[in-house]
């Protein structure tokens, strides 16, 4: 009897739900996620560390007295497109889908019809820049949010993050015939690779050139964007916002400006001033 009641029991007692052995593996897992989440957050993997790469390899011509702004005035804008051309020329965009710097007709909430263009903003606070996981995309010390098509894994990430529209994926093979060349400039940096995404750099190949010239940007044509060059009205300037006797400096004293959706936190290096009712 006693015999089959120590059987009966056998047969009802129940088998722990996790064995000494299992909560073992799972405190190592923990562990283990709780040291890759601090990498993630504040270690090697952070965002901080991953854009660290980029600006600790690329960023030999950037300096901390430097700051690149950009001025563009939309009352004077003629809406010309030259700017448009010279800066697929220059940057050697073939595709106009691919276009870096965008422009088009845009009317005010008074009426007011103005021609409206938009390059890169070279954000301070760069969404871009934040969700790039592989560091190929990041702010130099002088403020140019800079690529590096090589490392660009083609995620996409950056293109989504970005709430100024921007960016462009590469999707074919960049083979096209340039229709700018030879009439808007002539290509000064390589093409990018087919499935990488890019954008307005600033021109930062002349800034780089040119401060190593000893020229300064916004002043001397060469070691200044394109955009700025070709404009036939000076509707765009560009320069050191450190600089007190700059261009943009001058700008920023001279005119009321506004940036785009100053409210996403992004802090944009391209001011704006407002078009005006012709008298």
């Amino acid at each position: 009897m006693t015999k089959k009641n120590n059987e009966a029991g056998k047969q009802t007692e129940k088998a722990p739900i996790l064995t000494r052995r299992d909560l073992l593996k799972i405190g190592g897992a923990t562990a283990g996620a709780m040291v890759v989440t601090q990498m993630v957050t504040t270690g090697p993997l952070s965002a901080d560390a991953i854009e660290g790469i980029g600006r600790a390899t690329h960023d030999s011509h950037a300096s901390g007295d430097y700051e690149w702004h950009m001025g563009i005035n939309l009352a004077t804008c003629i809406g010309c497109q030259y700017c448009i051309r010279a800066c697929q020329a220059t940057n050697d965009v073939a595709d106009d889908n691919m276009r870096w710097n965008v422009g088009f007709p845009e009317t005010t909430a008074d009426g007011i019809d103005f021609f409206m263009t938009r390059p890169c903003l070279h954000c301070q606070q760069a969404p871009c820049v934040k969700v790039c996981p592989v560091g190929a995309t990041w702010v130099r010390e002088d403020g140019i949010v800079a690529m590096d098509y090589d490392r660009c894994i083609g995620c996409r990430y950056c293109e989504v993050a970005c709430p100024y529209d921007v960016r462009r994926f590469n999707w074919k093979v960049p083979d096209k015939e340039n229709p700018y060349t030879p009439d808007w400039g002539s290509p000064e940096v390589p093409r990018r690779p087919r499935g990488v995404v890019e954008k307005c750099t600033f021109c930062v190949h002349r800034i780089d050139r040119g401060l190593a010239a000893g020229l300064t940007p916004g002043v001397d044509p060469q070691a200044t964007p394109a955009c700025v060059n070709i404009c036939p009205v000076g509707a765009r300037v560009f320069g050191n916002i450190k600089d007190p006797e700059s261009p943009i400096s001058k700008f920023l004293n001279e005119h009321v400006t506004f940036r785009l959706r100053e409210d996403f936190g992004t802090e944009p290096k391209v001011h704006y001033v407002l078009p005006e009712k012709e008298a």
